[in-house]
């Protein structure tokens, strides 16, 4: 009786296994790795190169003629100007680019493993980049709270508004409104959800777009005597999920990934526009969704066992629930179009950041929403995120760490794919492949300032190869994780009736593998046209 009524001691997880949110083993390995960096004997190939005279691709502060001289000109300006010796040898200099380096292995391997959280590891760059002294500690904080930060804390905070108004569900009833076909799917409506997730949340997007086509999909099971058509529910979710990744491309408000695109190109002296962008990006994507609504409708419309039904029915019961379109719903909508406009035609006089608070702050003026909506609805580590990328964008690019890095792959990298189209290939490959394991915002934060370098090496444009790392980055289609808008697919993509799962994580490699390569065939192909302005 006595063993009976003991309690049991509550089993204690080893210090070393691993949980949600924190890997202890991973977190030693980042340890081991900066402590790599800061002592380790460092490369003769990055001592020379903080020596060299005007070495390309770097921007040398004025009057300076070498890394060396443009890092302790910036951090001992005084030593500078009454123009006594360098406070910092060639070694420590080198040393910084070496452990800088070090910080963006560590960041990319907490963000891609989740060994803590994501706003941890946003912070963690930050305090090691004050802790090692990579820029002087204003440069940090502005290096961090860049307009491209800004302007992703806004758009994430204008989803919201459009969120709580309907306006979204309104805008997915209106892309449905005139399908009346399979092929209407595949040529219409998949290009037209491409087009607003470069404008609007594709995830939301998708998000609300699932439950409509999944009744379509019952409606037409019903219509011809068939419990389920899995090929059919295949191609409305899988094309739904690419038609949002390709979204991607459209514009830099399509993902805080593209803004720090623009950012790295900044930083590089070829600044590009809203409008710059949206020249080349509208084009590409919207000639992409029809490839792949072709690619669908070729492989997947042959297997169905069913055709659609007309959706004018459903369509009409769905809008017959909404309420009438005005009140905060069309205040909404003026201050989404404003922002995009405003964008758009002023060119970079407002930046991206002044146009999208603009539109925070007129939702919240017209009680769209309130600020404690805000803090509870805006992922701020999504922000910190983007903050982090752009600090280590600037220490890499300051340190030299990222020249470093991108000559170190430039020798790995055969002769004849070393400039030119061999080059723009090779990058927009190794964004490809890494997005779909790491995540869009991750690989840009990790390629960006390494592969822009590489370009002027090449004595390439630096808009092509940012433009096709950007572009290629939003080619994440093979894996489940790969992108939310595939999980979000993958999870609510269920029979209404019986609940099961329509989508297996295997018919995304097997449809995703062969979309992928005929996306990296066309990125290639579009830049060596130079169709859409692609290649000025």
């Amino acid at each position: 009786m006595k063993s009976a009524t003991m309690v049991s001691p509550s089993k204690t997880r080893a210090w070393w296994q691993s949980r949600p949110g924190f890997k202890p083993c991973i977190l030693l390995l980042g340890g081991v790795i900066l402590a790599f960096t800061a002592l380790f004997t460092i490369p003769p190939g990055l001592m020379t190169l903080v020596s060299e005279r005007a070495p390309v691709g770097y921007g040398l502060a004025p009057g300076c003629s070498t890394i060396m001289e443009t890092v302790n000109q910036r951090l001992s300006p005084t030593a500078s100007a009454e123009g006594t010796s360098p406070s910092m040898a060639g070694e420590k200099v080198a040393r910084r680019a070496m452990v800088m380096v070090g910080i963006l292995i560590v960041a990319v391997l907490f963000w891609g493993t989740e060994a803590i959280s994501m706003g941890g590891t946003d912070l963690l760059v930050v305090v090691l980049m004050y802790v090692f002294c990579i820029l002087p500690p204003n440069d940090i904080a502005r290096a961090y709270l860049k307009d491209e930060v800004f302007f992703i804390l806004g758009v994430l905070a204008v989803a919201v508004g459009v969120s709580k108004t309907g306006l979204d569900r309104r805008l997915g009833l209106m892309l449905l409104a005139r399908v009346r076909s399979m092929g209407g799917i595949c040529l219409f409506f998949l290009p037209l959800v491409t087009l607003c997730a470069g404008f609007v949340s594709g995830h939301a997007l998708v998000a609300i777009l699932i439950p409509m086509l999944m009744g379509v999909y019952k409606v037409s099971c019903r219509a011809h005597g068939v419990d389920q058509d899995r090929p059919l529910a295949m191609l409305l979710l899988l094309g739904l999920a690419y038609a949002g990744n390709i979204g991607g491309v459209v514009s830099p408000a399509a993902g805080g990934w593209n803004a720090l695109m623009m950012g790295y190109l900044s930083d590089q002296g070829a600044p590009i526009s809203f409008a710059g962008w949206m020249t080349r990006g509208v084009p590409f994507a919207m000639a992409l969704s029809f490839v792949l609504g072709l690619y669908l409708y070729l492989v997947l419309k042959p297997r169905c066992r069913v055709t659609l039904v007309d959706l004018g029915r459903l369509i009409q019961q769905e809008r017959e629930r909404l309420p009438k379109f005005g009140g905060r719903e069309a205040v909404m909508g003026l201050v989404l179009v404003s922002m995009i406009l405003v964008m758009v035609f002023p060119g970079q006089h407002y930046g991206l950041g002044g146009p999208a608070l603009g539109a925070v702050f007129a939702m919240i003026v017209f009680r769209i929403v309130t600020w404690e909506d805000l803090q509870k609805e805006v992922a701020l580590d999504v922000v910190g995120l983007y903050g982090a990328a752009c600090a280590m964008g600037a220490g890499l690019q300051f340190t030299g760490g990222a020249l470093w890095v991108a000559r170190s792959l430039f020798s790995m990298v055969p002769g004849f794919m070393t400039q030119g189209d061999g080059l723009f290939m090779v990058v927009a490959v190794m964004a490809g492949i890494l997005t779909n394991f790491m995540g869009d915002g991750v690989v840009i934060s990790a390629l960006g300032p390494v592969v822009l370098p590489m370009g002027a090496l090449g004595q390439m444009d630096p808009w092509t190869l940012g433009l096709g790392c950007a572009f290629a980055s939003s080619f994440a289609h093979c894996l489940v994780f790969g992108s939310p808008n595939n999980a979000i697919c993958f999870g609510m993509g269920r029979d209404p009736e019986t609940g099961d799962r329509l989508l297996r994580v295997v018919d995304f490699l097997k449809y995703g593998v062969p979309f992928w390569v005929i996306c990296m065939g066309f990125l290639y192909a579009w830049a060596l046209m130079g169709c859409g302005a692609f290649i000025l």
